[in-house]
């Protein structure tokens, strides 16, 4: 008999928890998730990326991960606020608790998702009323329990903690995560095998989960444009151009095929890495143009998923693969854990430095770098996080800066005004970017 497995995803969490918390201090205040807004970077300075957007604010193309500066482009009027790191927890430590009421069998996937293996709940429910079913029918039945268990646990979390989530019902994990990602917010979907053909294969195949934007790009380049058309390629094409395990995965995953293993314990992740490939080799001439624009994306990436999880790490380690494909590493244990970007991107550009510049480097053997790695480890959760000296020094400089800013706007609207009250309104205006 097949198992019955959720996906269950907030909508927008990081700016749905924070809007709820807005709400619930100040019932007349906006709602976020109603309006053009995101979470992320500096909220001052407009500097840093998005970590969290609203649905309003998805329609006008704006992603996470994406600078602020780049988002507040394609929306001007876009709604930016500072992230809430023990709101997101409190609020996620709720989200698992609801879900742990309708099964043992919970998988929490991030700070804001989860797989739950609904198989015994749903036997426990048609148990009392649908006994004596076998076959077809019984499988249909457990089918439309799944579907009103997955409304009651929407209505559930919307009624108690103010925030909706998606959820998908499928018979592995795979494909309930794919169903969860359909339409949002606040829907059940279903993606059940037989339903593979006419929900799924027509998706883009950058739609597919486990597919990144490379391993999408190449496929399209091949005329492999949706998942449907990975599922009728044979796995030797497949592997040809993705290597053996690559192409498997995608053959398998085009087809549906997933792990129906829910696992009780989370299996935390040690590290959080991000690594990219150049253009061109990086060499001593051109450093500075290709390789700390690369550190500065990489350390924001990192930066991200280590805020997204809530977690922080006090070791800093940098990799980078040389034009002979020998790859050479370096760490720094730091004194406090950290999840924040400015103080990976220092971090992490010393050390590349280090191993790039120093007597016997890289620079010095005449070689050139074609990849650059940047990863945290030592992970913890900041239960007992203290600001050291570095990063009480660093706080302190970054609101120097935007003091110093503010000062620099203030005096420049003063002398407007003065000059505008002089020789009138029109004589001079604040220009634009």
């Amino acid at each position: 008999m097949e198992r019955i497995i959720f996906h269950v995803d907030v909508n927008s969490a990081f700016l749905s928890w924070s809007a709820v918390k807005r709400l619930r201090e100040d019932p007349s205040s906006v709602d976020l998730r109603t309006i053009p807004s995101a979470v992320g970077g500096d909220v001052e300075t407009r500097h840093g990326i998005i970590t969290a957007k609203s649905i309003p604010a998805k329609r006008f193309g704006i992603t996470t991960g994406e600078p602020v500066v780049k988002a507040l482009q394609k929306c001007p009027g876009l709604v930016l606020i500072s992230s809430d790191w023990e709101t997101y927890r409190q609020s996620s430590q709720a989200f698992m608790a609801i879900l742990s009421e309708y099964s043992g069998m919970v998988e929490q996937a991030s700070v804001d998702e989860a797989y739950v293996d609904m198989t015994e709940t749903v036997d426990a429910r048609l148990l009392k009323n649908c006994s004596r079913l076998q076959g077809e029918p019984l499988r249909a039945a457990r089918r439309r329990a799944a579907e009103e268990l997955s409304a009651e646990i929407r209505k559930e979390v919307r009624t108690r903690l103010g925030f909706t989530v998606n959820v998908g019902v499928s018979s592995n994990k795979l494909l309930a995560k794919m169903a969860s990602d359909f339409k949002k917010p606040d829907f059940t979907h279903t993606l059940w095998p037989e339903e593979i053909k006419e929900k799924m294969w027509p998706l883009s195949i950058g739609r597919l989960y486990g597919c990144g934007s490379r391993t999408a790009a190449r496929l399209s380049g091949i005329g492999i444009v949706t998942i449907g058309d990975a599922a009728a390629t044979e796995l030797s094409v497949l592997q040809s151009f993705l290597g053996e395990k690559g192409g498997e995965y995608i053959s398998r995953a085009s087809h549906g095929i997933g792990s129906t293993h829910v696992r009780i314990e989370s299996e935390e992740a040690k590290s959080y890495s991000n690594e990219l490939t150049t253009a061109e080799d990086v060499t001593i001439q051109n450093y500075k143009r290709i390789a700390r624009p690369i550190i500065s994306r990489l350390s924001g990436k990192v930066a991200s998923r280590l805020q997204r999880d809530g977690v922080f790490g006090s070791t800093i380690t940098v990799s980078v693969k040389t034009n002979d494909f020998r790859r050479h590493s370096r760490q720094r244990k730091l004194g406090a854990s950290t999840n924040e970007e400015t103080v990976i991107r220092r971090n992490a550009e010393e050390l590349v430095q280090s191993l790039l510049y120093e007597e016997n480097g890289i620079f010095d053997r005449g070689a050139g770098v074609r990849l650059i790695g940047v990863g945290v480890s030592s992970l913890d959760r900041g239960e007992y996080r203290q600001l050291d000296l570095e990063g009480f020094l660093l706080q302190q400089k970054e609101e120097k800066k935007r003091e110093a800013v503010r000062r620099k706007e203030k005096c420049l609207d003063e002398m407007m005004k003065r000059l505008q009250e002089r020789y009138g309104a029109d004589t001079i205006h604040k220009g634009t970017d």
